[in-house]
């Protein structure tokens, strides 16, 4: 017998291919292991700022240490003080260990202006507890303000279903990007109360909202109904807008990809339709994979073509490597 609350789904990214959700809802949750991050510790830990603010910490340490010295994101070096400068810049815990007094020279300040578009749709709350990816959305966005807030560069945080639910200002103060990410921080625990996802008619009533040349990041499972040109079309009319767009496609690889189950019959739902297919998962486990790979290939070519960076997000991966392709993409820009 089966619980129908515990088995997972159908439908497909910008199409008709199969998914995989759950019908019962998630334990929102993160965490931190080095560059890695435990999705099932962080909701009990309870302080998304610190924990973005701790993975940001850790990546920049990282560069530091590495040849990828043109992506300094705090300052650009320490130089000697001079008698009669301002104290406002000495660096004390250099000066604690060296017993010399140094100040950080900062890079150029730029008016960058980012836009981090949020697919909250049901099917980003999956696929399963404590593991979901609008969890490991938030995190990786909640990461990407405070580096954008190190650069002293301007942030708007959009959040999107079936239709725009939020839109901010613009701007770069600290208290506004605190404000954000409380916003990001209850999103996480409170799910957003929707149906389905629109992402290409989002995309483009966006693109018609953001009068200056931005960075704009999209975090989407792209799960939706439309046709996949529409969500190109859309694509596209922020490119023609001049706005430069980084998609960040996130995806559980166990499960939505390889169609990892146990070797037993399941219902699968689809947590935004209610649609139900019983099958066997061995039983058409190699078509699935066939299909979601052509599907994949054909986003990532059209998004080569426009010029859009696309990133494979899994859920599992490296986390440093999604601020690797922000910084980038922000570096591009300059």
């Amino acid at each position: 017998m089966f619980c129908f609350k515990q088995v997972e789904i159908l439908r497909g990214p910008v199409g008709k291919f199969p998914r995989i959700t759950r019908y019962n809802s998630p334990i929102f949750a993160l965490g931190i292991m080095g560059k890695k991050i435990d999705l099932a510790w962080a909701r009990q830990f309870g302080n998304l700022d610190l924990l973005a603010r701790q993975l940001v910490e850790g990546f920049i340490t990282g560069l530091h240490r590495s040849p990828y010295h043109g992506f300094s994101v705090e300052f650009a070096e320490h130089v000697l003080y001079n008698p009669g400068e301002s104290t406002r810049h000495i660096n004390w815990k250099v000066f604690a260990k060296t017993d010399r007094l140094y100040t950080k020279r900062y890079e150029e300040e730029t008016n960058l202006r980012c836009q981090i578009l949020l697919d909250v749709s049901p099917s980003m709350y999956l696929p399963q507890p404590n593991q979901d990816k609008l969890t490991f959305s938030v995190l990786a966005a909640a990461a990407i303000m405070h580096m954008l807030s190190k650069q002293r560069d301007a942030v708007g945080l959009s959040t999107f279903a079936d239709g725009v639910i939020s839109q901010s200002q613009t701007r770069s103060v600290s208290g506004h990007i605190h404000k954000l990410i409380m916003q990001l921080e209850k999103i996480m625990l409170e799910p957003v109360q929707a149906t389905q996802s629109s992402v290409p008619e989002v995309i483009d009533q966006l693109a018609e909202s953001y009068h200056r040349r931005s960075l704009v990041v999209i975090f989407s499972d792209l799960f939706t109904n439309a046709d996949p040109e529409k969500l190109f079309s859309a694509l596209a009319h922020l490119r023609h807008n001049r706005h430069e767009v980084l998609l960040f496609h996130v995806l559980d690889y166990r499960q939505e990809l390889e169609l990892e189950f146990r070797n037993r019959p399941y219902v699968f739902i689809d947590a935004e339709t209610g649609s139900r297919l019983k099958l066997h998962p061995s039983e058409m486990k190699e078509q699935y994979r066939e299909a979601m790979q052509r599907q994949l290939q054909a986003i990532k070519l059209r998004c080569g073509q426009m010029k859009v960076d696309y990133v494979e997000a899994n859920t599992n991966m490296d986390f440093h490597q999604i601020l690797m392709n922000f910084m980038t993409r922000r570096a591009k820009m300059m």
